[in-house]
């Protein structure tokens, strides 16, 4: 009678306590921080891409190029990137971790993701600072 009553022991984790990191709280704190600067950066890029001075309309190469001729311009949209695409993959990494239950799953779904976002970031802070306005039409 007494085994009826007794419960099941948590499940324990996969490192010993003692080989613990902060790498969690660390990414916990980062996915807070960075989501409020990615508020003030996107909604700051939102409101001043789509409602100053005739809104969309007014969005083309040469207002790309006048905009990314200022570093401060250039670090606006780099800060952008770089958090957007660490903040999604710092979630998407947590996702992974707590739905992939085979141990080579999680590690080539992590191996993928990290991959993606590599590219990504190294495409696009490539794009930004190798933006050249000068490039010669092709007829």
């Amino acid at each position: 009678m007494a085994e009826a009553l007794t419960l099941d022991k948590p499940r324990s984790p996969r490192r010993p306590a003692a080989r613990r990191s902060n790498f969690e709280l660390y990414s916990w704190l980062f996915m807070r921080i960075s989501g409020l600067l990615l508020v003030v950066l996107v909604l700051g890029h939102l409101f001043i891409m789509n409602i100053l001075d005739g809104g969309v309309h007014r969005i083309n190469f040469a207002f790309v190029a006048g905009r990314w001729a200022s570093p401060f311009w250039q670090f606006w949209d780099l800060s952008m990137l770089w958090l957007a695409q660490l903040h999604g993959g710092n979630g998407l990494r947590t996702i992974i971790d707590d739905y992939a239950r085979r141990d080579a799953t999680r590690f080539w779904l992590k191996m993928l993701l990290y991959t993606s976002m590599a590219v990504i970031l190294v495409l696009g802070t490539l794009v930004i600072f190798t933006f050249d306005p000068n490039i010669a039409a092709t007829d």
